[in-house]
């Protein structure tokens, strides 16, 4: 098949489907394993203070800040008979397989501040690996596919590779590291999935395709003031609301996960880590093929707004069986509920990304998928990152020594019952964010039919007239009054086209 001629028909079958969405593999695996086990490996295994483990995520969001957007460029930038995004994500899954095996080795030092630098350096490394495969890969859904539905379908698809990715990311480390003291383990782990995620990843690209366009005429020095020039699009500004309460809900439930498991219930030598974890990434995976085709028969924002109540309420459920001695049964209800819930979260959010670049066109004229995905990259990398560094600090300031943890002691009373209230109450908070911003989206398939006519119409594809109303519609999608739309300047680029 030749994948780089923007003139073939593709097919838009559940096969090339499967294949655009296998990538997700390592975005749903990747951090699912880190917020489950980097800050274990840290604190257990090495001993390092939780507080200061807590920073190296935080710390590493600082390059993000500075990768993110200049690779959004690059990527737009870019002319490859492969396709640009296509080229960067066959580069990305090398680069990104090796750096992730890359944080999990252990080096020869007791030294605190040793271990502090070299595992900083080595997020870092990690961080820019996901950021070249995942920023173009974000960005690749509008180049194939035009339609608001069919984006749903592959959408849907790449979340239950996403999902599938938590399952096994999720499941399969908890009987390698069956002990997490043991550094070897760790690093068993890291190999196994570090080539899990590489082939994954280069079946996406083999398996997708990609629309031929000229390059974005930009310098390296205009990435800043493009990426935040994406700010100025209303949907973009709630949609990154979206991605965040929403993200941010779960990486405190996978990064607490182990803590609440092994200090609050003490069962993680009786397996409960891995009902758990089993229940929360089978329920997120039937949610997934629940949830996709009622996305795609009402819209992507009423997913969230069916799905987020669900997650809150399984949520909440849990302040009744958070102790020693409680009724795994019903905890394993209550993380059904939360998983169920959190497939139409995820369901809804990179479908919604991919609409993200249409938006943009319109208040821009500037095709640049790659720096609107390089921004929603940045946003889920701060999620991961503040989720992890909060988690460090409110662990530390419930009382939670990591001698204890080192030795296989249990913790304070106190401790325990903080522990709790950091893997219920800070996601239920989220949640109910995530609930308002949904709810206050305004982009739908109406809406995006009549942003997508009308980007036709500046481009002289449409003769036809814009209405009153259809004016009104495209100012709140955008944010900015109608005659302002179609302008380079609104991208930090004054006088520079690419369509």
């Amino acid at each position: 098949m030749d994948m780089n001629s923007s003139e073939k028909q593709h097919s838009y079958g559940l096969g090339s489907r499967m294949m655009y969405g296998m990538a997700e593999f390592y975005n749903g695996g990747a951090f699912v394993i880190i917020n489950t086990f980097f800050a274990v490996f840290l604190t257990k295994a090495l001993g390092m203070p939780a507080a200061l483990a807590g920073t190296i995520p935080l710390v590493g969001k600082i390059w993000d800040a500075i990768t993110d957007p200049i690779m959004g460029n690059i990527t737009d930038r870019t002319k490859s008979r492969f396709g640009a995004k296509r080229f960067y994500i066959l580069i990305g899954a090398i680069v990104s397989s090796l750096t992730f095996v890359l944080m999990w080795l252990t080096i020869p030092t007791k030294s605190v501040i040793g271990l502090y630098i070299f595992y900083l350096l080595m997020y870092c490394l990690f961080s820019t690996g996901f950021t070249i495969l995942m920023v173009p890969y974000n960005g690749l859904l509008p180049d194939m596919v035009e339609d608001y539905t069919m984006r749903a379908k592959f959408s849907s698809i790449r979340m239950i590779w996403s999902t599938l990715g938590s399952m096994v990311c999720g499941m399969v480390p908890t009987f390698i590291i069956k002990d997490n003291r043991n550094t070897s383990s760790y690093l068993l782990c890291a190999l196994i999935f570090g080539a899990l995620f590489f082939i994954t990843s280069i079946v996406t690209f083999a398996g997708t395709w990609e629309k031929q366009k000229e390059p974005v005429k930009t310098s390296l020095a205009e990435s800043f003031p493009q990426a935040v020039s994406v700010f100025k699009s209303h949907s973009f500004r709630l949609f990154i609301g979206i991605y965040l309460f929403g993200q941010c809900g779960m990486d405190f439930v996978s990064g607490m996960a182990v803590y609440y498991v092994d200090d609050v219930l003490n069962g993680y030598n009786n397996g409960y880590f891995i009902y758990l974890m089993a229940t929360l990434l089978v329920s997120q995976l039937l949610g997934m093929l629940i949830f996709g085709p009622i996305m795609s028969r009402t819209s992507k924002r009423q997913t969230i707004l069916i799905g987020a109540p669900i997650r809150l309420a399984g949520t909440l459920g849990l302040l009744a069986f958070s102790h020693e001695g409680a009724s795994i049964v019903m905890i394993l209800i209550m993380t059904a509920l939360i998983g169920l819930g959190n497939a139409a979260t995820l369901t809804s959010i990179f479908a919604i990304m991919a609409d993200m670049a249409d938006v943009d066109e319109l208040i821009t004229s500037i095709r640049r998928p790659g720096i609107v995905s390089g921004m929603a990259t940045f946003a889920r990398k701060v999620s991961s990152g503040l989720s992890a560094s909060i988690i460090g600090f409110l662990l530390a300031a419930v009382g939670y020594d990591e001698k204890i943890a080192s030795a296989g002691g249990r913790q304070a009373a106190f401790t325990q019952q903080g522990i709790s209230m950091i893997y219920i109450v800070v996601p239920a908070i989220l949640i109910t964010a995530l609930i308002i911003t949904g709810y206050i989206f305004p982009l739908t398939g109406r809406e995006f039919d009549i942003i997508k006519r009308e980007a036709a119409r500046r481009r002289g594809e449409d003769d036809s007239l814009i209405t009153e109303e259809e004016k009104k519609v495209c100012e709140k999608v955008t944010g900015l009054p109608y005659d302002r739309l179609w302008d380079p300047a609104n991208a930090g680029v004054v006088g520079r086209k690419a369509s």
